[in-house]
Parts: structure tokens; sequence; C-alpha cells
């Protein structure tokens, strides 16, 4: 099923939220665009407080009106997910295992034979795990509109700013009702976006989000890979105002422990729209870092250095780097790293353009010179050509074609 901009159609006047979001020039998102968009379903809030044991989650504070954990509690909470991409996936997966048992996850995704994969796979291995009656539930919802209504917390995990746009747009117009109903009348529902987008995006969603009182936005862009998101192990940047809407409580104490069911930091970088400005700087860091690895280890083997001894080196020395360490191009040296599987998986090189091009739109849009980006866009353009679908770290195999000299039996390949 694919999703398109909402119209204005039947009623009185221009849709503030239609303008807010331009979502009639966003284009048919679904058709094109990445092997990381992916749609998952309906989320419930943690209350303020909550610590892991070996037991799993338990509340050290005043549970939500609707977060009851005697036995005898017939209403659970229901959690909602956006996006089972290639980060998604094990995120929304790690999320089902570390919510109670008789919480139910509810998953979308534009491929619903993908969602209901999820719905078999993570629902098996969770009845395995000592899943009883309804534990562990998970369902499949065939639209976002769907999955918000029915949701407290709706976590997304997308490609980009236009589908991003879309998907709020079908969320916000008609107008969302009021989860008091299904939740404490004190808590409002609660939106988290792990998206890579730009921040004045963001920011724009965040505004049409609080000025139709359909909940709270806050972006919570993530790094860490498909490595981390599948070892739970990733560092989410939080992006959110300090307090909720009622100024009673911070809202990043109440983002928090939900997001560390999927990470292990959480490192709240301000207002809205800054976890993601501290995203797109490491972003182009990585960007460049990831160039850099490659020639040096180019360099190195084509001056006759073995690329094992080399990557020691380098990981021993000032030049280390997460490139070179976790994510080095050459196999043999970072296990489990792409390049260990010809760079299958991973984070895709069409991704990392799309990252350096919206740091590249933010530093245009605040007067911020980067000096190597351009030269940097042109490499990963050229490399998306030959190497499209393929981890960013290919780089390394794309400079390899170019090179001329040195002693090219050496590479571990």
């Amino acid at each position: 099923m694919r999703f398109f901009p909402p119209t204005d159609s039947g009623h009185k006047g221009p849709c503030p939220l239609s303008h807010a979001l331009n979502l009639h020039a966003a284009p048919n998102v679904f058709r094109e665009e990445p092997e990381d968009w992916r749609f998952a379903s309906r989320p419930h809030l943690l209350p303020t407080d909550f610590t892991r044991g070996n037991g799993g989650l338990t509340g050290s504070t005043k549970p939500a009106a609707r977060r009851d954990f005697s036995a005898t509690a017939a209403t659970w909470a229901t959690w909602g997910f956006i996006g089972l991409g290639r980060m998604g996936y094990p995120m929304a997966q790690n999320l089902r295992a570390k919510i109670p048992e008789s919480d139910t996850l509810i998953v979308h995704d534009q491929n619903r034979e993908l969602a209901q994969k999820f719905k078999e796979e993570v629902g098996i291995a969770a009845a395995g795990a000592g899943a009883k009656g309804k534990g562990n539930a998970i369902e499949v919802s065939d639209s976002p509109r769907e999955l918000a209504e029915k949701s407290e917390v709706i976590i997304s995990v997308l490609p980009g700013p236009p589908h991003v746009k879309s998907v709020f747009g079908h969320i916000l117009h008609p107008r969302l009702s009021p989860v008091a109903e299904t939740v404490s009348a004190e808590t409002d529902r609660l939106f988290i976006d792990c998206s890579t987008i730009d921040p004045t995006s963001s920011t724009e969603i965040a505004n049409a989000v609080h000025s139709s009182s359909s909940g709270r936005f806050v972006d919570a862009p993530m790094s860490g890979g498909v490595v981390g998101a599948r070892a739970s192990t990733l560092t989410f940047m939080l992006g959110c105002p300090t307090h909720n809407s009622n100024g009673d409580g911070k809202l990043a104490a109440r983002v928090t422990p939900i997001l560390q069911l999927m990470g292990s930091k959480v490192v709240h970088m301000g207002t809205s729209g800054m976890g993601l400005a501290g995203k797109l700087a490491n972003n182009y860091l990585l960007a460049i870092s990831n160039i850099a690895t490659a020639e040096a280890m180019n360099l190195g083997i084509g001056l006759g250095l073995d690329p094992v001894q080399l990557a020691n080196l380098i990981n021993g020395s000032s030049g280390q780097c997460w490139s070179s360490k976790i994510n080095n191009p050459i196999k043999g040296i970072s296990p489990g790293a792409p390049a260990e599987r010809d760079f299958e998986g991973g984070f895709s090189v069409s991704l990392m353009k799309k990252d350096l091009g919206l740091a590249m739109k933010a530093a245009r849009e605040h007067g911020v010179e980067l000096e190597l980006a351009r030269r940097a866009e042109d490499v990963y353009e050229d490399v998306e050509e030959e190497e499209k679908g393929k981890d960013f770290s290919v780089v390394y195999r794309w400079l390899e074609g170019r090179s001329t000299g040195g002693n090219r039996s050496r590479r571990g390949r």
C-alpha cells in the first residue's frame, strides 16, 4: 500500500497542516526511495523513571493511569513503530523484546509482507522466550493514521524529509482526537522521529503537531549503524523542549527511557531540531572520515604494507576512527563489517549521500563553510553509480579500481 499527501477537499478553507508541511509538494514517496523506508505501528508510553534490571523493566515512580502493573490488569500499553527497514526492523525487534510481555506492538509497512514477516518471526522468537497467552503481542496496521489513532507513543524511522512530511500529513489531517480515553489525560500522545532529515523540516512538523494539539513531537536521530541497531547499542541525539506542554515534568526525562530500550546512550542536544543538528554534524564527519580511511588503506597497501598490520597501526594511533575500527573496508579486519560480505547490508551509499546533502543544505542556510563537502559529494555520486545499494565503505573498492600501482594481491580479498 502506498500513501499520498492528503488533500483539503471537503474542508472549508486551506488546511494549515498541509501548508506548514508543504504536503502538496511532497512526491509519491513510496514508489522510489530507499531500502530503508519501512513501516511499523502502535506504541505506548513508559512511566518517567524506568530502569533495566535482570528481569526487564521496573518503574521507580508512580505509573501513568493506564499502566497498571498488577497481575489483574486488563489493559496494557500499546506501542507503535513506523519504519521496518535496515535500521527500523532490529530497533522494533529490540523494543518488542524489552517491553512487558502483555504490551502490544503494532507495526506498519508499505510492504505488508515484510510487516507480516516481522509479526511472525519476532512473535515466534518472543513466544519461544516464554510468552504466555497474549504476551508479546504484535499487530500489523494498515496505515500511519490508524497507527497514530491507537497509540500513545509513535516511533518513526524513515529515509528522508519527503517521507516524514507525507507520513505526518496523513497522521495529522484530519486532526487527531485526544488520547485521554486510553491513557492519563495528563499525558500527551508522543511522537519520536528517529529519521535523519533537515532540522528545518523537523521543526515545521513539530510545530504542526503541537499547534494542532495532536501530542508532543521530538527528533531523536541515532548513530551506530545496523550493527548498533541489532545490538541495541545505538546513540540517540535528542532534540526537544525541556518541559511538557503543561509545564510540569521534563519531556526529555519522559523520552529517554523509551530510547534506551533500543540503544545504550541518549544525549539531549537542546530544543526541537537540535538532535538533527548534532546528527548532521556527526554524519558530515563520517562522510569525510570514511573516504579518508579508504584512501589511507589504499595508500598503505599500495606502498606494500600488509593490510592487517596497517589497520592495527592506524587503530592504535592518532588516525583511528569508526570507519577504520568498526567499519574497515578491508575484509578480515572488522568482524561483522559489510566488507566481510561484499559490502552488502550496512549504511548504503545513497543514504550517506543523502545525509551529506542535508548537512550541506543546513550549512548554506546558516552561512557555514564546508570546504571538503563538494568533493566528498562528487565521490559519493560516482560511487553510487557503480556500487548502488552497497554499504558506503565500498568507496574503498571504487578507489582501488582507479589505482594503477602497488601490490594489489595483498588486500585480503
